[in-house]
């Protein structure tokens, strides 16, 4: 084990992959902080965060919560205009 320091932070996610996220910490027994710290970990070494077995539970995540965005809609979201 490692001694750290965490932050809390306000981080805005796009809802859907939100949904996703905790779910699948949910069925990882993880909290939300701790799957996003392991993948970034993962991604800072150039490693895949995630088994086939996971992969397989995002992707049933993702049908269940409508979430259809992909690696190439990285920095190209946008938020959606609101009628005021």
């Amino acid at each position: 084990m490692k001694d750290i320091t965490r932050t809390q932070t306000g981080v805005r996610l796009e809802s859907r992959l939100l949904k996703v996220l905790k779910g699948l910490a949910t069925e990882l027994d993880l909290s939300l902080g701790d799957l996003l710290e392991g993948i970034v970990l993962h991604a800072f070494e150039g490693k895949a965060p995630f088994s086939a077995a996971t992969l397989r539970k995002i992707k049933a995540l993702r049908a269940v919560y409508g979430l259809d965005l992909v690696a190439a809609h990285s920095h190209r979201l946008r938020e959606a205009a609101h009628d005021r």
